[in-house]
């Protein structure tokens, strides 16, 4: 476990069970608390309520899609880095679009190439701040 991971929070929100499952553990191994959630409209009260360092959403989801929970994400918790996770190319570029600072990583990637990605946004943040 990474100590330095250790008081990083991750809120999920992917609809698909077993990869929302995989993800999740993944990045608890990887030493990151994680809520996570199977929709959009589920994220917002936890983001009204508790502090995350990263919003980890998938884009197609019920009810409310990702790039809609990430604006709504920047509104309540401006501080809050957004990463997004998709299958489909056209709906990643329009995230790029609407979200130019948030990270997008493709679906299919391996458990390790997402855990480097989160690595990355939170050493991104640390650089930023010195």
């Amino acid at each position: 476990m990474n100590e330095t991971n250790q008081s990083r929070r991750i809120l999920l929100a992917e609809d698909e069970e077993a990869m929302r499952t995989y993800l999740e553990r993944a990045l608890e191994n990887a030493g990151y608390e994680v809520d996570s959630v199977d929709r959009g409209t589920l994220a917002i009260p936890l983001l009204e309520d508790s502090h995350y360092d990263l919003l980890l959403s998938d884009i197609v989801m019920p009810e409310m899609d990702g790039i809609e929970l990430a604006q709504k994400c920047n509104a309540i918790s401006p501080a809050t880095k957004v990463m997004f996770i998709t299958g489909f190319a056209a709906v990643s570029l329009r995230a790029s679009a609407d979200q130019p600072r948030a990270k997008v990583l493709s679906k299919p990637f391996h458990l390790r190439d997402l855990v480097m990605e989160v690595d990355r946004v939170f050493d991104d943040r640390k650089e930023a701040s010195l």
